[in-house]
């Protein structure tokens, strides 16, 4: 009932506004026909250059991650210490880190995948390897709702993190005990505080920028016929 009410009120301040009451769009003249959905079309040049860029925030900490799969060294912490550190993990982060991939990395992807799927047709229309639902329109709140869900707590908790690492560097805030099982160094800590907030933030404000986009141009209006003169 409430809903019922929320969407007469809409549309009654819509008709005082001189627009259409169902879109909220001006006309030109005609009746509507229903609502249409906008053809596949990918996210502007712009858009695209501007997600590109804040998910390149990825790139620090996912590189040290993956060294640390690899059996590597960063940071002072070596590859055996870390994939110790891990050892009590499920047997599927442990499958994974013995073919050097980290869980952490391989969500991250996930993400990636996801912010992609905002910005071009095929996360509109269903592809063709998605088999049965090939061509199939994408239902619009199914990538939405992931992408909002996760975006603000991403893009959140990286600039606190962001803001956090400097501030401790500086002596203002107090610094993060360094794990010394694992043999990191405060400094080395430190740069680690500072790359997860780079990812975090990074994707977290990507996956705005992709879904803010995505909303517009998926957002269905007035199908239009004008009347006979």
């Amino acid at each position: 009932m409430t809903t019922g009410v929320l969407r007469a009120a809409v549309a009654y301040r819509r008709r005082t506004a001189g627009v259409c009451a169902r879109c909220g769009s001006v006309h030109a003249g005609g009746v509507g026909t229903g609502l249409v959905h906008p053809a596949p079309s990918r996210a502007s040049r712009r858009t695209r250059r501007a997600a590109y860029l804040l998910v390149c925030g990825l790139l620090p900490w996912g590189v040290v991650k993956t060294v640390w799969t690899l059996g590597g060294d960063a940071f002072g912490v070596t590859g055996e210490r870390w994939k110790a550190s891990n050892s009590g993990g499920s047997g599927a982060s442990r499958a994974l880190a013995e073919v050097g991939i980290d869980t952490t990395v391989l969500a991250a992807g996930l993400g990636f995948f996801l912010l992609v799927g905002l910005m071009y047709p095929w996360g509109q229309v269903f592809p063709r390897w998605t088999l049965v639902l090939a061509g199939r329109r994408v239902p619009r709140l199914l990538p939405l709702v992931p992408a909002w869900g996760t975006a603000f707590g991403l893009a959140l908790y990286g600039t606190l993190l962001l803001a956090y690492a400097p501030l401790a560097a500086l002596g203002v805030l107090p610094a993060p005990e360094p794990d010394h099982d694992l043999g990191a160094t405060a400094s080395g800590t430190l740069w680690l505080v500072a790359f997860g907030g780079s990812a975090f933030g990074g994707l977290g404000f990507a996956l705005l920028v992709a879904a803010r986009s995505y909303a517009a141009r998926t957002r269905p209006v007035c199908g239009f016929d004008r009347e006979d003169d």
